[in-house]
């Protein structure tokens, strides 16, 4: 799976999803951008922005626990990384989508990489 995280900004479209008031209410948000489910976490005073499906079995990863950076997806327990993606734990064997957030004039704005 691609990291997002190393495309650079140009190649990116973003989009503003929420207010950093919004995001503190609830510490995780959830969005469709193009047809992609995405969740936004906030950890440690950082955003992080993955897709909400788990490799697995497509389930709503963004409903699992999150313990530090890792989130934990919560039907058959395989695990990611927040900050890229990256499977920590089977049953998932593929990485997840990890999009760039930015945060301009008190709004988060998540970049999903324009089709080439």
């Amino acid at each position: 799976m691609f990291n997002y995280k190393i495309i650079k900004p140009e190649k990116c479209l973003f989009y503003e999803v929420a207010s950093l008031e919004e995001l503190k209410k609830s510490k995780r948000l959830y969005f469709e951008i193009d047809s992609k489910a995405i969740v936004l976490f906030e950890v440690a005073g950082e955003l992080y922005a993955i897709g909400d499906i788990c490799t697995h079995d497509d389930g709503p990863l963004g409903d699992g626990a999150l313990e530090g950076y890792v989130v934990t997806c919560p039907r058959h327990g395989a695990q990611f990384d927040v900050r890229d993606g990256k499977v920590l734990s089977l049953p998932a064997i593929i990485d997840i989508p990890a999009y760039p957030v930015r945060v301009v004039e008190g709004k988060i704005e998540i970049g999903v990489p324009i089709d080439e």
